[in-house]
Formats: structure tokens, sequence, C-alpha cells
């Protein structure tokens, strides 16, 4: 190769060189971005093999990350699929009685942080090229030149090793020696690459730095009520399975939606963080049970209510035998009497459970019951069987919440837009407050806390109010309901569909995607799966 030839070689390496650098400090997968780093480092050197190493945590020994060798057709690591850990051991830094170990290569490359250049490995002195030599005798290759760098780090600390041999000849195809510029190329890639790596690894880092806090956050809130820990965990994990299915959709009015990388990392962490609120709501609403309950299910008052009644119609009862009054006729209307208070006790403990819808005519046979009964309290005033609050809660029409509850419940959603939109996201980040404050907004702005109507919402807020509903619906860990099956939950969010709750589209993508039954297989119970009816 004459002079010029070799000019233009070298000026069209160095522009690759910086092609790779760029591209290299754009790859957010570790896995892919080691691959990256070797098959650059290749390209570059015109290298047939190559090994990237990382140097452990421990700094006592090198790890296998990456292995190719071209003519061998040889590739494990990274995105190949083939692990790499079982067919490689760890290279130690050190012996045993602590030397170190410098009579391997890249062992000796990181201890000296040093670049090792040899012509010929089975010409070389000083470094054990015996399981290269075992190598090649089972695989028929030559093992030649070797080309060894460290991988250093702006902080100047080696993180990894890459190694290459046999460097290949262009023009003539055969093996040679790497030359001072295929050195200089390689370790300035190195250097380029041990950055990336560190800046790579440092947000990875950070990444789950804030996810560790956002765990903390639900486990915080699994703490204070176990009914809603799972929540936290399982609507994330649903509304990711519906976002996938969205994203692979190539039809419909929701062809056009896409998600990158970065856009499911902003989804799951607002699907993490959806229910972040509830840390300001109060236990006893949350936990609430029965109709009844606050800090204790106060149904155990108005038991021992209608005991002080039931002893009080049984006074009366002697006191007029003792005027006079036929014993056994006064005992038959005792017992008809008791017989009376026991069932309508016997009725508020049943009522007090809460359900899906109480009839009128039972809010009716309540405010009835309170005002039949009349009892003295302990300030001697003769009063109704139950207060007022008592009675508001034992008529609540659905559920175990009064309306004043519901409003606590719901500023959750309002306490976790206010404590999203305080922090400083970065831009990747940034609509993550607006995606989990949206899922208890409905497509006909009946919603709240803002009221938007469709089209006022991201179809990533509409996503999560999908999740959010079925999750509740068959959930296991409701204090006042078990989980619903299949059939009855799909059939639940069908109605909301047509009364225009969710998103229409969405709901024909959860169904026709079976995204239900992917989240059944994993989240519920195996007495809950059951055949749905066609939506």
């Amino acid at each position: 190769m004459n002079t010029v030839d070799t000019m233009t070689d070298l000026l069209q390496r160095f522009e690759q060189l910086n092609v790779i650098g760029a591209s290299l400090s754009s790859e957010r997968n570790i896995d892919r971005l080691l691959e990256n780093i070797l098959l650059a480092v290749k390209t570059i050197t015109h290298a047939d093999g190559g090994t990237l190493y990382r140097v452990s945590e421990d700094q006592k020994s090198l790890r296998f990350e990456i292995v190719r060798t071209d003519s061998l057709k040889i590739a494990y690591g990274g995105t190949t699929g083939e692990p790499i850990s079982a067919k490689f051991k760890d290279l130690p830094l050190y012996r045993d009685n602590g030397e170190a170990n410098n009579s391997l290569i890249a062992a000796y490359s990181v201890l000296e942080e040093t670049t090792v250049n040899i012509a010929d490995a089975y010409a070389a002195e000083g470094f054990d090229f015996s399981g290269t030599r075992k190598f090649d005798q089972v695989t028929g290759y030559r093992s030649q030149s070797f080309l060894t760098v460290p991988m250093k780090n702006h902080e100047n600390e080696i993180i990894g090793v890459l190694q290459l041999i046999n460097a290949i000849d262009p023009a003539t195809g055969t093996v040679c020696v790497f030359s001072d510029a295929d050195q200089r190329l390689a370790e300035s890639l190195a250097s380029q690459a041990a950055v990336a790596l560190t800046n790579r690894l440092l947000i990875s880092q950070l990444e789950e730095l804030f996810e560790a806090f956002i765990t903390l956050i639900n486990l915080a809130i699994d703490e204070k009520s176990p009914y809603t820990g799972g929540h936290c965990q399982r609507v994330p994990s649903l509304t990711m399975m519906l976002a996938e299915a969205v994203d692979a959709t190539r039809d419909g009015p929701l062809a056009s939606f896409l998600m990158s990388d970065k856009d499911r990392y902003e989804l799951k962490i607002a699907g993490l963080l959806h229910d972040c609120g509830k840390m300001t709501t109060p236990v006893h609403v949350v936990d609430k049970a029965t109709k009844l309950q606050t800090i204790f299910d106060r149904i155990q008052m108005v038991d021992t209510r209608f005991e002080v009644i039931r002893r009080d119609a049984e006074l009366a009862m002697l006191r007029s035998v003792l005027v006079g009054a036929d014993r056994v006729t006064a005992e038959q209307g005792l017992q008809e009497q008791w017989r009376e208070i026991d069932a309508d006790r016997a009725f508020m403990r049943r009522v007090n459970n809460g359900g899906e819808f109480m009839k009128p005519e039972d809010q009716e046979r309540v405010s009835h019951i309170s005002k039949h009964y009349r009892w003295t309290n302990s300030e001697g005033m003769d009063v109704d069987l139950l207060t007022e609050n008592e009675l508001e809660n034992l008529t609540i029409r659905a559920g175990t919440l009064t309306q004043a509850e519901r409003e606590t419940i719901n500023y959750h959603v309002v306490a976790t837009i206010k404590m999203l939109e305080s922090l400083p996201w970065p831009k990747h980040l940034k609509r993550v407050p607006e995606y989990a404050g949206g899922h208890h907004e409905r497509m006909d702005g009946k919603g709240y806390p803002k009221g938007l109507r469709g089209e006022e919402m991201s179809v990533q807020a509409r996503i999560m109010g999908i999740a959010d509903i079925f999750e509740a619906l068959t959930a296991r860990d409701r204090p006042y309901r078990p989980g619903m099956k299949l059939s009855q939950a799909l059939q639940i969010l069908g109605n909301l569909r047509n009364i225009g709750h969710v998103d229409p589209d969405l709901f024909d993508i959860f169904i026709k995607q079976k995204i239900y039954l992917k989240y059944a297989e994993q989240y519920l119970e195996a007495s809950q799966i059951d055949e749905p009816a066609a939506a």
C-alpha cells in the first residue's frame, strides 16, 4: 500500500472513530453498548477476533463480557443470546499468594495500566499463552498478533480491557502485526468507550437508586395499608402490558402510537408513582372494610345498644309481672320482642359489610330501625339507636365510604399531582405528573380532579385509567369484597366503555390482544380465571 493509500485509509479510520464515539455516547442498553465497543474497535483495527473484559466490582478479576471471532463464527455475550459466563471462567488479577498475575496478558494490561502489542503469541516471552494454544488445537485456529488495551475512564480508573486478535491486512487478507496507527486508534477508542460505559453505568445506577426510592415510597404505603401496596405494583405492570400492545398495533385509530425506550421508562415511572399521594390519606379511610369502621368497627357499639334494648325489654316484662300481669303472656311477648330485636341486629350487621349496591328499601329499613329503638345514653338522654353519622354510614348506597370519605380518597390524586409537579423532572420524564395524575379522568369529562375529556388526555393516561380500574376489580386484597372473576370484571369494564368512562379503542385492544388474560395468568388466582363473554 503506497503512502497516499495509507493516508486515505488512516483518515477514513479517524472519521470512523469520530462516528463511533458519537454513537457510543447515545446507547442506553449496557449489553448493546459493550457489544458495539468491541465491534467498533475490531472494525477500526481490521481485527479478526476480540474479547471485551470488565473488571469485577471487587477489583480482583476480569469477567468475560463479549467474545467474537469472525473466521470461526464465534459470538458470545452481548445481544447474541449466547451466555458467556458458563463458557469462560473469570481471569484472576492476583495469585493465591496475593502477587500480581502478570503472566496473563489481560491482567498485566490492567495492573500495569499499559497497552501490550504482540506480533506473535507463540514467540512472545513473559506471558502464559497455554490457554490460547489449547484453543487453537481444538479449533484449528492460529492465534498470532495480539493487541491488549486497558479501558481507562475520565476518573483515571481501569474498568475493562479490550483484547484484539489477528490483525488482517485489507490488501492481502493475511494476518499481520497491529500497527502503531492501529494501537493509537484502539487506545483512543478504548478511552472514549470507557467514558461512555462509565457514564451509562452511572446513569443506570442513578435510575436504580431513583426506582429504589419509588419502591421505598410504595413500601411505606404498603406498610400503612396492605390493601394498596400490591395495587402500586400491579397497576404499572398492567399499564405496560397494554401500552406494549398498543405500540404493536398497526391499524385503527391508535396505529400512530409508538413508544421509544425513553417513552417506556417514563410511563413505567408514572405507573409506579400513580398513587404516591395515598401516603396522605388517613389509614382508617383507606382500610375501611365496613361502613361503620373508623379506627375500630363501630358495629360493636350498635350490638351493645341492642343488648341494652334486650335488657330493658326484659326489665319491663319483669316489672309488668310484679304489678300483676300474666307471666306466661308477658314472657311470650318478650320472646317476640327479642326475635324482632335479633332480626334487626342481624340485618344491621349484614348491611354494615357494604357491597356493590344497597336497595332503597334496605336504606329505609335502617332509618326505621334507628327511630324504632330508643335507648338511654351515658348522659341520661333518650336517643335514637343510631347517631346521625352512623345512620349516614349504614345507608351508604355502594361500598363502604361516605361522600366525604370518597372525597378524601379522591384527594390522593390531587396530592399525587402536587407532589410530582414539585419535582425537578429531567426532560425525558417531564410527563410523569400528567400520566400519573390522569388515571381517574374519564372520556366523557366526568372524572377527577380536572374533569378532562378524552381528547384532552394523553393515550398513556387513558391506558393507566383502564389498568387502574381492572386491577381494582380483580384485586384479591380489598377489605370490602373478594376479587372478581375475569368475566365479571370485563363485563363491568365493557359497561364503563359504553357509558363513556374508558377509551373504547384501548378497550378493544385490551380485549382483542387478550391483555386481561396475560395479566390474569400472572396475578390472579386460578379460581378467578374463567371464560369471559363476548365483549
